[in-house]
């Protein structure tokens, strides 16, 4: 489908052979980075030009994205003066994930510094790096006064009317839908937008808009273009920042290129901390049974938990979580005795946790305030780990402000003596946290599968919403959607099984929580338990073989010499989804089991074959409406 190109916005960029001192690009020299003040003055706004150069086409993907902060003291934003750039730094290291999409991840950038000056003679450091497949900048002082607070960031993203944008609105939890549009106006007195952002700025060049590194005293931040529907500015959770001495930003960071560079970009892991965590070895991604889609209260039941013990040493899945209220447990045990019972069958055992900042009052579900003060926290980190529980669940989190994220950086940092793996639940969105703390092993921060609960809102969105999440929130880090239902709970479910199934492979999460009832697993076909049994939660690599948001999507992950490769179809209308082979080394000479739609929805069509017989390298798999398909290649 053709698309007008947007004037101003649009802007056929020729690449010269060499740039000012102002401008550099990435390494592969595909993105080109223009750091100038606005209007040629002496003193002025602050802002940055991004191009892009595609095989088949360039563009200007932002013309004047507005930088800079305010503090209650001092302006760094409307009257700055360009003092001196870096000579251009390359950034280059390596590092390796235990959990995610990708096990060894190259941070590789070009980097320069912009030292801008106020009228008071006060510097900010705009610090900027080029990414192959993006764009990241922060702000630092290197001295500022212990009484100061930023009031306000100025960066501002131009986005004009007419680009189509997956959106979703800023509400805590991150549940909602992203939605599609091509205007920035709402019927909402106030337009708050939720990170990420995705954006197609230009003719199949896409940008994904999120925030990354979030440190001890950092605010979490949001958009907003109230006012102004084609200004979308950061906006800091906290309306007063404290910040002393010396101080870094978190990290701003558009992912640039194709929808695959989108999907399969580690940008959010290579601008954030290295790992703290020394000893590694007790870090170990895996499936969990989980009680609460099918039956909501009822870890407070000794004789359904174990049930779900008996489905996770069946399934072989390495552990069981016990959600809400297990410290009232009853009906023929404890919670002691049903840990005694899970360690005697190999199962590890998660537990939740109220993290007592949400929904505190008359009804709120427990345990309660065991986490919150340092003291408390400790002791029962330390008392789980004596009891043989394996990890975390802590939800009901309220706000991104700073106290809120020392909060989960203290439940992190305190977690790793212990032990104990940690899920964050009706809480904020990962950014980079999963490679500092990679014990943090998912988040919610999802519109998921538990909301089959809630309402009838996810039946007939959940095909769409599904070939969705790919290229937006699971593009950032792990997302605890709980996938997989091939019964229903309270609300029904109108995607098909082999949509159901491959949602095990296109939503990455560490721990990823098998949410069915006990029976809806054991009526499965043995292939299809086989495969569930031996489901990796964690990746060595990702490629994204076709798609596009809310229509289809093939997924290609490789664990080993294995490639398990799935496809979604999000529309009400069967199709054929399609992909090459050659991607795969030796290809030939594997063999493939193919799982997907049968004749009717809640059904399977199976088989096995070798390779070889795969025509032209092209494998074409019928898709049901809302359909899907897994097939596993080794």
């Amino acid at each position: 489908m053709k698309r007008i190109l947007k004037t101003t916005f649009f802007l056929v960029f020729t690449f010269f052979s060499t740039f000012g001192q102002n401008q550099f690009s990435s390494p592969n020299k595909k993105i080109l980075v223009d750091v100038g003040i606005n209007d040629q003055q002496t003193y002025g706004k602050p802002s940055v030009t991004i191009s892009y150069k595609g095989k088949k086409q360039s563009a200007v993907l932002f013309e004047n994205l507005l930088v800079g902060l305010k503090t209650d003291q001092q302006n760094f934003a409307d009257d700055l003066k360009l003092v001196s750039v870096s000579d251009s730094k390359k950034i280059k290291d390596e590092y390796t994930m235990l959990t995610g999409k990708r096990s060894k991840c190259i941070n590789f950038a070009n980097e320069k510094v912009f030292k801008f000056e106020n009228r008071k003679g006060e510097v900010l450091e705009f610090v900027l790096r080029a990414y192959n497949d993006g764009v990241a900048f922060r702000y630092q002082f290197n001295t500022i006064s212990e009484d100061e607070q930023i009031t306000e960031e100025m960066t501002t993203y131009p986005i004009p009317e007419g680009v189509k944008r997956w959106a979703q609105t800023f509400v805590i939890g991150y549940e909602d839908f992203y939605w599609l549009s091509t205007t920035g106006k709402t019927n909402r007195e106030k337009s708050l937008w939720s990170y990420p952002l995705l954006l197609e700025p230009a003719n199949s060049v896409y940008t994904l808009i999120s925030e990354a590194n979030i440190l001890r005293d950092h605010s979490g931040s949001y958009l907003n273009n109230t006012g102004d529907d084609t200004a979308y500015r950061v906006q800091l959770y906290d309306k007063k920042l404290p910040v002393s001495g010396a101080w870094v930003s978190p990290w701003r960071v558009m992912i640039i290129g194709s929808l695959a560079d989108i999907v399969e970009s580690t940008l959010i892991t290579d601008v954030s901390e290295p790992s703290k965590v020394a000893n590694t070895d007790w870090i170990v991604p895996g499936p969990a049974s989980w009680i609460y889609w099918a039956y909501n209260h009822s870890s407070n039941d000794y004789k359904k938990v174990i049930e779900y013990v008996d489905l996770a040493a069946e399934m072989k899945w390495p552990y069981n979580l016990i959600d809400w209220k297990w410290n009232e447990m009853g009906n023929g045990g404890t919670v002691t005795d049903a840990l005694k019972y899970a360690d005697d069958r190999g199962i590890k055992t998660l537990l939740w946790y109220n993290s007592c900042t949400s929904w505190i009052g008359e009804g709120a579900p427990g345990p309660m305030y065991a986490l919150n003060a340092k003291e408390d926290r400790i002791n029962e980190y330390q008392k789980l780990n004596k009891m043989g529980v394996s990890g975390v669940k802590i939800d009901f989190f309220n706000g991104d402000g700073y106290k809120d994220m020392n909060y989960y950086i203290d439940l992190l940092e305190d977690a790793i003596d212990y032990e104990l793996l940690v899920n964050f639940h009706g809480a904020t969105i990962p950014r980079g946290w999963q490679r500092t703390y990679p014990h943090m092993m998912t988040v919610e921060a999802v519109y998921g599968a538990e909301w089959y609960n809630n309402n009838r809102t996810l039946t007939n969105r959940a095909a769409k919403h599904n070939v969705t999440l790919p290229f937006t929130r699971n593009v950032i880090g792990p997302m605890d959607y709980t996938p997989g239902t091939f019964t229903d709970s309270q609300h029904p479910h109108i995607t098909s099984h082999g949509h159901e199934l491959a949602l095990y492979v296109v939503f990455e999460s560490a721990l990823q929580h098998m949410p069915d009832r006990p029976e809806g697993y054991r009526s499965l076909p043995v292939t299809v338990k086989d495969f569930l049994s031996n489901l990796p939660t964690a990746w060595d690599e990702t490629k994204l073989l076709s798609g596009y948001p809310g229509e289809n999507i093939i997924l290609a992950r490789r664990k080993g010499d294995a490639w398990y490769v799935a496809g979604l179809n999000g529309t009400e209308s069967a199709c054929t989804l399609s992909f090459k082979t050659d991607f795969i080394k030796g290809a030939k000479k594997k063999t493939c089991t193919l799982m997907k739609d049968g004749k009717e929805e809640r059904s399977f069509d199976i088989s096995g074959f070798s390779m070889k017989s795969v025509k032209n390298s092209t494998m074409e798999v019928e898709c049901l409406p809302r359909g899907g398909f897994v097939c596993v290649i080794k």
